[in-house]
């Protein structure tokens, strides 16, 4: 899976659980597409700074991942409901 979407996923499920300045920094590289440098410029911080909290911010979501599996649950059971009525899945589809 693509890196960028994978994250994505992650954050979609975690990202209430990173501090806001962590969220500023995911969203600027992730959701704006914006370089380290074009952020470093931003915040007025240097580049290696923005590196690490991109850094830490992925760091963070595989671990909330790899301790609640709140994702690889989600993925299961989509897996799960494939087969069924598509108005069901539907259904169940929003609640995860």
């Amino acid at each position: 899976m693509n890196k960028k979407i994978y994250f994505n996923n992650l954050y979609d499920y975690y990202s209430l659980l990173l501090t806001e300045k962590q969220r500023d920094y995911y969203e600027a590289y992730y959701f704006q597409d914006l370089s380290l440098a074009e952020i470093s410029e931003n915040k007025q911080v240097s580049r290696n700074a923005v590196h690490g909290q991109i850094k830490n911010v992925e760091e963070r979501l595989e671990f909330y991942e790899k301790i609640l599996g709140l994702y690889q649950k989600s993925l299961k059971i989509k897996e799960l409901i494939s087969d069924l009525d598509p108005y069901l899945k539907k259904k169940i589809e929003e609640f995860i």
